[in-house]
C-alpha cells in the first residue's frame, strides 16, 4: 500500500516505486525538481522538511545540477530516502503530486560537453554499406575502440521541443557542384544517452563507471544524411549533426539498472587493457521507435558492442576530464533483425525500401510535420520493470535565413 493513488504507479508499470526518475517541471511558482510517479510527479521542494537540509540543499532549486556534482553517495542516499517516502501509507508533510501531461518539462541540467559514439556493430556495418558499397563493413580501427566525435552542447534540447529541418551543403551523385538548401534526407537516431556527475576526474577506469554517470537518458542525434554524406570527407559529421540532439526530460538513475546488466558481445581479438571490463555494463534496454503512432522499429540495446563503461574509459582515457553536466550517448542502437533497426537510413535502406506508415503514406526520410517518439524499458529487481521517459520531437519546415 502507498499513499499514491495512481494506477501507473506500481512494480509492473515502467514508472513504479523502482523507477522514481528525476525531472524539472515548470508549475504556477516556477520549475521544480520532481521525481515521476507513475503519471504524476511529485515536487522536491514541498518536502524539503523530510529530506533534511543536507539532501533538500540539493533538489530545492531549479536545475539538477547541484545533485549531479554532489555524488555517488549522496545520489544513492536521496534514492533511498525518496523510495521509503513514496512507499508509506500517508503521505510526507508538504507533498503535493502534479499530473505530468498537465506540466512543461524543461532540460534538467546545463549540458556542459556532448560526446556521441557509433558503438553499434549492425549501425556500422549497415551504414558502410549503404553509404561506401564497395568498401569493407567495418573500418579496421572499429573493433579496437569506440568511435566518437564531439557534439554541439548549445544543441541538445529537451523532449518536446520542435525542429527545424536543417540546411546546409549537399551534392548528389552524378552533381557537378554541391548545391545548398534545406535538407531533403532527414533522420532519427534512437540513442541512449548517459548523464555524467560527481568530482571531475580524467582516464576514468571502467571499474569507476557508476561514480561518475548520474542516470540514464533516451536521446534522438537527428541527422541530414545528404549533408552528412557530403561533409564527412575526410573528417566526421559536422552540419548534419550539430543542429539538433532531443534527449528525455526525465533522468533514471543507473542505480535502478543493477537487473539489467549484460555482458557486450565477445569481441573478436583482445582489448587494450583499459577498455577491459571486470564486471560487464551491457545494458537489456528494449527501445522503441514511432512515427506519427506508427511504430518502426524495437531496437535492443544489448546488441551495442562497446558498453557505456568503455565509452567512458576512452573518452577519458588521454586526460580530458568529465565533469557534471557532461552528456554522452550510445550512438543509434540497431539489432540484427530488419525491425531493431534505429534509423530510417537502414530501415529504407538509404531510401531504396520506402516503409508505409498507418495512414498509408509512405516515408523514406522524415517529412515536416512528422512527430518522432522514442520510448523504452529495462527489466528490474523482482519481474519489475524499469521506465526510460520519452523523448519527443515534431519535424519544422526549415527557417529562413
Amino acid at each position: 500500500m502507498t499513499w499514491i493513488e495512481d494506477p501507473e504507479f506500481a512494480p509492473d508499470k515502467p514508472f513504479g516505486p523502482q523507477t522514481l526518475p528525476y525531472g524539472v517541471l515548470v508549475t504556477g511558482s516556477g520549475p521544480v525538481i520532481a521525481v515521476r510517479v507513475g503519471r504524476h510527479a511529485l515536487p522536491l521542494r514541498g518536502i524539503a522538511g523530510e529530506l533534511g537540509p543536507r539532501l533538500a540543499e540539493l533538489v530545492s532549486g531549479d536545475s539538477l545540477d547541484p545533485l549531479l556534482a554532489a555524488g555517488r553517495d549522496r545520489w544513492r542516499e536521496l534514492r533511498e530516502r525518496l523510495t521509503e517516502l513514496v512507499a508509506a501509507d500517508r503521505a510526507p508533510a508538504g507533498a503535493s503530486l502534479v499530473r505530468t501531461d498537465w506540466h512543461t518539462l524543461v532540460l534538467p541540467f546545463a549540458v556542459a560537453d556532448y560526446v556521441d559514439f557509433f558503438s553499434s556493430r549492425h549501425h556500422a556495418e549497415n551504414v558502410s554499406r549503404i553509404f561506401r558499397r564497395t568498401a569493407e563493413p567495418l573500418p579496421e580501427n572499429w573493433s579496437h575502440l569506440p568511435v566518437a566525435y564531439h557534439g554541439r552542447a548549445g544543441t541538445v534540447y529537451v523532449s518536446g521541443t520542435d525542429i527545424h529541418r536543417p540546411s546546409g551543403q549537399r551534392k548528389a551523385a552524378g552533381d557537378l557542384q554541391p548545391a545548398f538548401g534545406p535538407t531533403r534526407r532527414l533522420d532519427f537516431e534512437a540513442e541512449v544517452g548517459f548523464v555524467c556527475g560527481g568530482e571531475p576526474a580524467d582516464r576514468v577506469s571502467t571499474s569507476d563507471f557508476a561514480e561518475h554517470v548520474f542516470g540514464l537518458a533516451l536521446v534522438n542525434d537527428w541527422s541530414a544524411r545528404d549533408i552528412q554524406a557530403w561533409e564527412s570527407k575526410p573528417l566526421g559529421p559536422f552540419l548534419a549533426k550539430s543542429f539538433a540532439t532531443s534527449v528525455a526530460g526525465w533522468i533514471t538513475p543507473l542505480e535502478a539498472f543493477e537487473q539489467a546488466r549484460v555482458p557486450t558481445p565477445e569481441p573478436a581479438h583482445a582489448l587494450q587493457p583499459y577498455l577491459v571490463e571486470k564486471e560487464p555494463w551491457g545494458l537489456d534496454l528494449r527501445l522503441e521507435v514511432r512515427c506519427n503512432e506508427t511504430l518502426l522499429a524495437s531496437p535492443r540495446f544489448e546488441h551495442m558492442s562497446w558498453s557505456p563503461a568503455q565509452q567512458l574509459a576512452h573518452m577519458t582515457v588521454n586526460g580530458a576530464p568529465v565533469r557534471p553536466g557532461d552528456l554522452f550517448a550510445s550512438g543509434t542502437v540497431s539489432g540484427p533483425e530488419p525491425d531493431q533497426r534505429g534509423c530510417l537510413l537502414e530501415l529504407t535502406w538509404g531510401g531504396a525500401e520506402p516503409i508505409t506508415l498507418q495512414d498509408g503514406e509512405q516515408r523514406t526520410f522524415l517529412q515536416d510535420g512528422d512527430r518522432v517518439t522514442l520510448s523504452g524499458s529495462a527489466p528490474g529487481p523482482d519481474g519489475s520493470v524499469i521506465g526510460l521517459g520519452e523523448v519527443t520531437g515534431t519535424v519544422l519546415a526549415a527557417a529562413r535565413r
